[in-house]
């Protein structure tokens, strides 16, 4: 078998694309969660904790070196906490979301094990033998 054709039976196997598919939609469905999280969840809190910004919340570990004329020659180093905690934010919505997803299917998963299929009707050779068997006890 050559080297491409195993490849092209590799990547057709449904799963290899199912996990494709999944990684994009994970990809589009992670954008939205942190535009949720910056956008909508994370003002309302900062509101409600007196106004504050999460994205302006730094610590300065070492200020910008301005030249002569006030233009920046080397910028500002800082701990970014607001980001690293609207990051935190995102994660755990995401997480949950997931969680959840992952519960209906199993929900789901077990509803279609539960419900068990009847048994096969017995076969006509099982009918017959089952006649015979019957009138040998007569």
């Amino acid at each position: 078998m050559s080297v491409v054709k195993e490849f092209r039976d590799f990547a057709m196997r449904g799963n290899v694309v199912d996990l494709a598919v999944g990684v994009v939609i994970g990809g589009a469905f992670g954008k939205i969660v942190s535009s949720l999280v910056s956008d909508v969840i994370m003002p309302p809190i900062g509101l409600a904790l007196g106004g504050v910004n999460f994205t302006d919340i730094k610590v300065t570990l070492k200020d910008a070196i301005l030249d002569a004329a006030g233009a920046v020659t080397a910028p500002a180093v800082t701990l970014n906490i607001g980001t690293f905690i609207q990051t935190v934010f995102d994660f755990t919505i995401i997480a949950f979301a997931i969680f959840m997803i992952v519960k209906l299917m199993n929900a789901a998963k077990k509803k279609e094990e539960a419900a068990p299929a009847a048994p096969p009707a017995p076969s006509k050779e099982e009918v017959l033998l089952t006649e015979i068997r019957d009138l040998l006890k007569k």
